[in-house]
């Protein structure tokens, strides 16, 4: 048998196995949130979950040692794989780092109940007969056919992206297991559990390159990226290969006015009304595309009001300081300098400082601890990407999917439509931000040693490794009441993982 059929098989083997670890670990929060910990599984907040998974790495034989797994100072799970005796030394190996995220956004378990009492943010499918078919097809991108739904596993997590950090893990036990007929031959694996991606993207990453990367050895410094958050869409198909995504960035608006009575308004400068005289402009250029830049891949910038604090006495006075935030997403040739230069030339802008209000216009800074008690402190930029399509990762990436997943997607399940799989491979690129924004360094960044063998990609003012996406869950489906995932798309993810790094290899 061929090792892409073996690899198949296990995947299959293994799904059982797979569905209860990823139960498990989407339902850590439910005995810390009451208690210990209300904020469990959220950013900043991972480390039962953490705990959980080096158990399991550990008892069901993902990683060859138990110490090759722990945490690093950062907070993130970094786990190791590789196979001691193929000959090859460790310098000469490729170095391929599977990536997904371990925390969570807000369960709003309360909200669950409209989907009718029969699932829970934490446990799942807990009654079949209560479950409100009609309301969860209202508000998820796409579900399979309701014959098909024993496939589904429910939970907050569950298709971003704790679904691929259980791939990962269920992958490198089938890598072990397969190391005597070549899976890791030639490779090292080093798979992470990110922290903090939810509030933070890419700050786990940003870690490894900025604290463990610069002066590394070749089998630190990776090849090629595998980013498992979901790539499936609910109008193209589950399971696509990405290979870039947008950058992102968020700009804060501080607006100080002078607070006064409310009922003497003229005796003070309300900046709640400066202020938002500012988000309306601000929406109005975004919807005329006034200072937005698109890309025929990636798409178009864009920016939208996303947070807000207002400081004021009461409700019966005028506000002393109104500060707000754009979610902005930057796709190429667009720069963090221009999204901010863009908002502080709004006319809104200038006649609130000509009426006598201080409007400050910034980047803010990440500074929030890891449950490690690490403090990032970056910038909150998170730069675009884009692998080639002809780069060799990408290839190994297609030429994977035919040999693991393409033959075990049947007729009946292509049939399905929409989000469902596909027999053939869908290269295509995220609508939302993943960890690959942490990887790329200044292109004269000489920090980290990069040979011309690692074949990292040089992009506009940036370098990175090569990096692609595939991952089990729909993007549409993701921090949604009732989200869930198709354990159909968990198996073929873990497939792919175990058999990429021996392709690629060869490649």
């Amino acid at each position: 048998m061929s090792l892409a059929a073996r690899v198949a098989e296990l995947a299959a083997r293994d799904l059982p196995l797979a569905r209860a670890l990823l139960a498990a670990v989407i339902r850590v929060p439910a005995d810390y949130v009451d208690g210990e910990d209300p904020l469990c599984g959220l950013s900043n907040h991972e480390g039962p979950r953490f705990a959980l998974l080096q158990d399991w790495l550990i008892a069901h034989q993902g990683v060859r040692h138990p110490d090759d797994v722990g945490l690093d100072a950062f907070g993130n799970l970094v786990w190791t794989v590789m196979d001691p005796d193929d000959g090859i030394p460790m310098a000469d190996k490729k170095v391929i780092y599977f990536d997904g995220h371990g925390d969570t956004v807000a369960a709003l378990c309360d909200q669950w109940g409209k989907l009718g009492g029969g699932v829970d943010a934490y446990d799942g499918l807990t009654d079949p007969d209560k479950l409100n078919a009609e309301a969860l097809k209202a508000g998820m991108g796409y579900l399979p056919p309701q014959a098909q739904w024993d496939h589904l596993l429910f939970g907050r997590g569950s298709a971003d992206q704790l679904g691929g950090v259980v791939a990962q893990a269920v992958a490198t036990r089938i890598l072990l297991e397969l190391a005597p007929e070549g899976a890791l031959k030639g490779v090292i694996i080093r798979a992470y559990a990110t922290a903090a991606e939810e509030d933070n993207d890419g700050g786990g990453p940003m870690y490894i390159v900025n604290e463990v990367l610069p002066g590394a050895a070749p089998e630190l410094i990776p090849d090629v990226v595998v980013l498992t958050e979901g790539t499936g869409d609910a109008r193209e198909g589950g399971l696509g290969i990405y290979r870039g995504q947008r950058g992102r960035m968020q700009i804060e608006v501080e607006v100080v006015g002078r607070s006064c009575h409310g009922s003497m308004p003229w005796e003070g400068l309300n900046p709640l009304e400066f202020g938002a005289g500012i988000l309306v402009e601000a929406a109005a250029a975004y919807d005329a595309r006034e200072g937005f830049l698109d890309d025929a891949f990636l798409g178009h910038g864009t920016r939208t009001a996303s947070w807000a604090k207002l400081d004021t006495p009461s409700d019966c006075a005028v506000p002393q300081r109104f500060v707000f935030r754009f979610d902005r997403r930057l796709t190429i040739g667009e720069t963090a300098e221009g999204a901010v230069a863009d908002v502080d030339a709004l006319p809104a802008v200038a006649r609130a400082r000509e009426a006598g209000l201080e409007v400050k216009v910034t980047i803010p800074t990440y500074d929030q601890l890891t449950h490690t008690g690490y403090r990032p402190g970056n910038p909150a930029v998170y730069p675009s990407w884009q692998t080639p399509v002809e780069h060799a990762s990408i290839r190994a990436a297609v030429e994977t999917y035919r040999q693991v997943i393409t033959p075990h997607v049947s007729e009946a399940e292509e049939a399905e439509g929409k989000g469902a799989l596909r027999r053939e491979p869908r290269v295509a690129r995220w609508i939302f931000s993943t960890d690959g924004v942490g990887f790329p360094v200044p292109k004269d960044d000489t920090r980290i040693p990069v040979t011309p063998a690692k074949r990292w990609v040089t992009s506009g003012a940036v370098k990175h490794p090569a990096m692609f996406g595939i991952g089990p869950g729909q993007e549409q489906n993701t921090h949604k009441i009732g989200e869930c995932v198709d354990t159909r798309e968990l198996r073929h993810a873990i497939a792919f993982l175990a058999r990429f790094p021996s392709v690629f290899q060869g490649m």
